[in-house]
């Protein structure tokens, strides 16, 4: 077969086709800090020479490692920073290509505090390559970042004891280290993990077999990522096409534009419309060059239905046969992804699929301890954070456990008010019923109790006023009320949350919940109010004043 850097000077017509007709495989490289991550991915471009000669000679000149002609790690650290301090922090993606496939790498950041770059790296890698320093051993590091790989549902799992250069190869050493971590990994989900003594910044068993080490026998890391099994991983027995977009160029033609996330669809094949449970058979499937007979994941195409059935953005086809889960309520693994925490009061918005509603939070059921891996309680959730919840969604929504379909098993969780991700989620299949009428049935009968969209903490962020109960006393109910009115209308004309509500106490405590000073006129005040009496023959704005300073004092103000 003619090679591909032949066909580039001869045929690039060829050479183009050859290259759009490979096999893709992303990975991703995890690991602690200075393991070496980037410095492996660097011998693999330059190795596989596919790095240019201008970008070398940059490298060359950036390199300040005494006695080093050029560091590898900075192919793929461009950041300042990066470069400044040696290590990763954003994530890297780069491009290479081989005979036999082509490839997108994810370099991602060692540290704890980029634990959320590490995940938007690897969420949607085949292979996770984790690197461990043969000094070093099996860190904490090493272990949260394979439990995070393993949670993302990642299926092959490639370990990396590099720097072996530095325990002059020690096969005992090695040993050591694949010990421990296949015990650890056997409690995991990957389908299969693979050990390879490496050293990236001699070039040892990356792209290269190294006569250094005689006593390994298996392949170098490159010769395993081409033959890795990429076809086998895709889920192609249960159909799920999430409607983009309806096509209606014309009177003739009604098509359903949108991607095949998993299975086979045929025309001709029996068609389920979620969440209206229509049933009709696909009449053809249409892409750019022409009808194809069949599509499969992960296909972007435009399917026609033979009736006239009512199909918009949102909507999934299925085959009645292999429907998914249908429901509002379910339990998912959370990575939270902001520096704004966790306010399980207000509701977020989940975007699945092509559908977005509004969800809730019910509960918080635990958070996963990244140094011991053990689970914790926690009432809410920080940066980085990964923990067990569950969710009730506003609109029905049709998923399968992420275990079972990376693509519907997903999620992302939205802050309705900045626009922000917050979160990404996993679900977890907990069962349920398999009858699809019943489910749809059940999910579009249930009622979601509405709940507000402004929870106390964001008030107290925007107004700086924590929720309270002002309950005046006052010889009448007037001299109570004026005094009220004069307390609500300067919290207005400060910029704070505050309302009279009469003498109703539970339309006051109503308030407080919702982080607002309910001003109340009572004589007797609850044990949690701030009360103020009001003596008489006082002067209103000398009250006013003063009523400011208890609500100071009781920490109302921040």
């Amino acid at each position: 077969m003619t090679s591909e850097k032949d066909l580039i000077g001869t045929d690039i017509e060829a050479y183009l086709d050859r290259y759009q007709n490979k096999e893709l495989l992303r990975f991703v490289a995890v690991g602690s800090v200075d393991d070496g991550k980037s410095t492996l991915i660097g011998r693999m471009l330059f190795d596989t020479g596919m790095v240019y000669q201008d970008h070398l000679d940059q490298i060359r000149r950036a390199s300040t490692q005494e006695g080093m002609e050029i560091d590898l790690s900075l192919l793929t650290d461009g950041l300042t920073a990066e470069r400044e301090q040696g290590i990763t922090i954003d994530v890297a993606y780069r491009y290479f290509t081989t005979e036999k496939r082509k490839f997108i790498i994810a370099d991602t950041p060692g540290h704890v505090q980029y634990t959320r770059n590490m995940v938007t790296g690897a969420s949607t890698a085949n292979v996770a390559i984790i690197l461990i320093d043969a000094r070093l051993g099996v860190l904490q590091q090493s272990r949260r970042h394979a439990y995070i790989a393993s949670l993302l549902g990642i299926p092959h799992l490639a370990v990396c004891v590099n720097k072996m250069d530095l325990v002059a190869y020690d096969k005992a050493k090695f040993d050591e280290i694949r010990a421990e971590f296949t015990a650890f990994t056997a409690g995991l989900r990957f389908k299969d993990v693979t050990f390879f003594p490496i050293s990236a910044l001699k070039g040892v068993n990356c792209v290269n077999r190294g006569a250094e080490t005689p006593w390994y026998e298996g392949p170098t890391v490159l010769e395993f990522l081409e033959a890795v099994p990429v076809l086998a991983d895709r889920n192609l027995e249960d159909f799920r096409y999430p409607v983009q977009y309806v096509l209606r160029p014309n009177l003739d033609y009604r098509g359903f534009a949108g991607q095949v996330v998993s299975g086979v669809v045929k025309a001709g094949d029996p068609i389920m419309v979620l969440p209206s449970g229509k049933q009709t058979t696909v009449k053809g499937i249409d892409v750019i060059d022409g009808e194809l007979e069949e599509a499969f994941t992960p296909q972007s195409v435009v399917i026609r239905l033979a009736d006239e059935v009512d199909v918009s953005r949102g909507d999934m086809l299925v085959h009645a046969s292999n429907a998914p889960r249908v429901g509002r309520s379910f339990d998912a693994y959370l990575v939270w992804l902001h520096e704004a925490g966790l306010d399980s009061d207000k509701s977020y918005l989940l975007k699945h699929t092509t559908q977005t509603t509004r969800v809730d939070f019910d509960e918080v059921k635990f958070r996963v301890d990244m140094d011991t891996l053990a689970e914790v309680a926690a009432p809410t959730l920080g940066l980085n954070d990964i923990a067990r919840v569950s969710l009730t969604t506003h609109k029905p929504l049709y998923y399968d456990a992420y275990a079972k379909n990376r693509a519907t098993g997903s999620f992302i969780l939205i802050d309705s008010i900045t626009n922000n991700t917050v979160a990404a989620g996993m679900i977890v299949d907990e069962g349920g019923s398999d009858d699809i009428a019943t489910s749809l049935r059940a999910a579009l009968d249930s009622n979601v109790v509405p709940r507000s969209q402004v929870s106390a903490r964001e008030r107290h962020a925007r107004f700086g006023v924590r929720g309270a109960i002002l309950a005046i006393s006052a010889s009448s109910e007037a001299r109570g009320l004026a005094l009220a009115y004069a307390v609500e209308r300067r919290l207005f004309d400060e910029g704070k949350s505050g309302a009279v509500v009469g003498t109703d106490v539970a339309h006051a405590l109503a308030l407080k919940n919702a982080g607002i000073v309910g001003i109340v006129v009572t004589s007797a005040p609850s044990a949690d109010a701030i009360a103020f009496t009001m003596p008489d023959g006082t002067d209103l704005d000398a009250m006013v004043t003063a009523v400011f300073a208890k609500l100071a004092e009781a920490q109302t103000f921040v």
